[in-house]
């Protein structure tokens, strides 16, 4: 073994509360890896810090917000799951070129079959229209789901995205005000950030009758408000927030790195014991 580990970086703005580190050296050390993660907070040019990284020696990277479309942007070549995303949350370094991938989209799937299983037949309701739900429609299709609906606050932004993905499989999109209650959906999945400011997107409760699992992308340490939101109409469903997501992409981020898939469900409890 070298003596001198990889280097991989989250880079985002802000970063300091960034789970990345913990999480991949949990991998390592599962997988028996010798990497150094680290994270770097991008105050200037994202492509500036991109460059000085991998002159230093740098393998690949992980980019969040706000510079997952420069990352697209600047990567020589891109996999399908980052062309349909729009944008880029691992970048691979080899023999001088810059691969993008978007990996956000397998970490749900994947965590959504941890808890469920099989997804293959499905029907999908996501709240939201912007880069998170994106990210997600054509990685949710690959699982054979049979039907999403997207529903958001501007209409217009999710018959955006209907018309982006209509190619793949059988998707809707309309007002926040108008999903169809006659649909029976099997997941109801949030993905805005309005857990993240304490609010409730603002749909009609009986979405959630027939749910198997309510979902919002956001995590915490205890319930988000759009699970407690759920239960409080639908007692019985099942809930999950998005640290398993978080956990997930990490891993298939890790498998494009290493060559080796790490466990999940002993790092996402280690990591949930950890927030605050």
């Amino acid at each position: 073994m070298s003596s001198t580990p990889d280097k991989y970086v989250v880079f985002g703005y802000p970063i300091k509360h960034s789970l990345s580190p913990a999480i991949h050296t949990l991998f390592a050390e599962h997988t028996e890896q010798h990497i150094e993660y680290d994270k770097v907070q991008v105050e200037g040019s994202f492509y500036d810090a991109l460059r000085r990284f991998i002159d230093s020696g740098g393998k690949g990277a992980n980019v969040t917000s706000p510079f997952k479309e420069d990352a697209f942007a600047i990567a020589s070549e891109l996999s399908i799951r980052a062309k349909t995303a729009g944008a880029v949350n691992t970048l691979i370094f080899e023999n001088g070129r810059v691969k993008g991938d978007n990996t956000d989209g397998i970490g749900l799937v994947h965590d959504l079959v941890s808890q469920i299983g099989s997804i293959s037949g499905l029907k999908i309701l996501i709240i939201g229209a912007g880069g998170a739900a994106r990210g997600v429609v054509n990685p949710l299709f690959d699982a054979q789901v049979t039907k999403i609906h997207l529903a958001n606050r501007t209409p217009s932004k999710a018959e955006e995205l209907t018309d982006i993905f209509s190619q793949y499989g059988d998707i809707q999109g309309g007002a926040l005000n108008e999903i169809p209650l006659d649909e029976q959906f099997d997941i109801v999945i949030n993905s805005t950030s309005s857990s993240v400011l304490g609010e409730c997107p603002d749909i009609n409760p009986s979405v959630f009758q027939h749910a198997k699992l309510v979902y919002d992308m956001y995590y915490h340490k205890e319930d988000t408000v759009f699970m407690e939101f759920a239960k409080s109409h639908a007692p019985n469903v099942q809930v999950s927030d998005g640290l398993g997501m978080l956990i997930g992409q990490a891993a298939e981020s890790f498998y494009l790195w290493r060559g080796v898939r790490p466990e999940l469900k002993p790092v996402v409890a280690k990591i949930k014991a950890q927030l605050v």
